[in-house]
Order: C-alpha cells, then sequence, then structure tokens
C-alpha cells in the first residue's frame, strides 16, 4: 500500500489531531505546506478568514483558490516560497504539515525563513517518513543524519515519536521557542508506518 493510501485511511484522525490543536490557539491564522484536494480545509478550517496555502499540481491550486477566496494560495514548490518569504504577510501561528513523506525540509524551511513569529504557535503533522525507516533507511534520509548517529539507523522505526519531539525542538528553538504541549501516534496500514504528532510551541521567557 502506498504513503498516499495510507495517508487517506487515516483522514479521520488528522482531522480530530487538529480541530484539537486548534482549540489551543485564539484566532488561528493557518498555513497548510501541502494543500492537496481541501479536505482538511472543508473539515476544520473553512471558518477562518485568515490562512496560506501551498499547492504544485495547477489543477489542484486552483481549485483551492476557489475554495478559500480570503486566503492566500501559491502555487509553488513549498520549501522554496518559503525561503523567499512567501506567507509573510501574515503572523501564522498554526503550521499543518502534511506531506507525502518527511516533513522535516519544511520545518526547516518555515523556521528558519524571514517572517513574524508570534509567541505561542501549533505546528501538528501528518508524518510519512516511518515507513522508509522500518527499510532502516534513516542513513539516506538528510534530515536524520544528526539523530540517526545518536540512535542508530536500525532502532530509528522503533523510537520515532521521541525522535520527532527532539528534531522538532532543535529547529525551533532558533526562534525561541520550546515546546509546552506534545502528542504523537502511530496510525496507518500494516505496522502502522504513519505519525500524527502535534506540538504546542511558547517563546522562550528571557
Amino acid at each position: 500500500m502506498s504513503i498516499a493510501q495510507k495517508d487517506n485511511s487515516t483522514f479521520e484522525h488528522k482531522r480530530t489531531l487538529r480541530l484539537v490543536m486548534l482549540q489551543k490557539i485564539k484566532q488561528p491564522v493557518i498555513m497548510e505546506t501541502h494543500g492537496g484536494i481541501g479536505r482538511l480545509y472543508a473539515s476544520c478550517y473553512s471558518t477562518f478568514r485568515d490562512g496560506v496555502v501551498f499547492e504544485r499540481n495547477p489543477m489542484k491550486a486552483d481549485f483551492l483558490a476557489s475554495q478559500r477566496p480570503t486566503w492566500a494560495v501559491y502555487r509553488a514548490d513549498v520549501i522554496k516560497a518559503l525561503a523567499a518569504g512567501a506567507g509573510s504577510h501574515l503572523e501564522v501561528n498554526f503550521l499543518d504539515l502534511d506531506p507525502y513523506g518527511e516533513p522535516w525540509s519544511v520545518v526547516d524551511a518555515f523556521f528558519s525563513s524571514r517572517r513574524s513569529f508570534p509567541n505561542i504557535m501549533a505546528v501538528v503533522a501528518n508524518d510519512g517518513l516511518r515507513q522508509k525507516l522500518q527499510l532502516a533507511g534513516a542513513w539516506n534520509v538528510k534530515s536524520m543524519h544528526g539523530v540517526v548517529s545518536k540512535y542508530g539507523n536500525d532502532s530509528m522505526f522503533k523510537r520515532y515519536k521521541i525522535v520527532c519531539k527532539e528534531m522538532l525542538a532543535s529547529r525551533v528553538v532558533q526562534q525561541g521557542y520550546r515546546i509546552i504541549s506534545w502528542t504523537a501516534y502511530y496510525c496507518g496500514a500494516g505496522a502502522g508506518t504513519m505519525t500524527h504528532w502535534a506540538a504546542l510551541l511558547s517563546k522562550e521567557v528571557q
């Protein structure tokens, strides 16, 4: 079964996790890094006026623009777009990561980009990297090089929830954040090769 099929099989879990996290943010300003066909927007975000969404597929991007007329819709590669400052006109406080694969390159692009970062923000992810880790492929993933040397290639699949929290914490600290709330679980077909995780971030007290 493909990652895309597993992603679809866990949609209700994705939806529930996002609705829970939305309750933690006052006046959410959403950024969806992978808009797809707009199912999460329809289920979770349609009542929010301010938002940003990225989608590379032209037909999907056109649909997303018609679906959410008050949002900024970028037909672009999200990593390159974030590096160029896309979406920085809004102070995003709810980052939704839903790639078909690993989210870490997008996390890096967002938190290293020049934009305004609020004191409190939520990050929620549908993370497909664990499927590759099941095949002991961590050494081949650039974003994993730091942690694989700590835990070892063979244990990454079992420890991935712990690894996710460590990896996120190491990335958000550059903007002064610490993780004050964390949720993670495995889901999907077979051995649970999808990981859903969510974090509430707060700026460090100076």
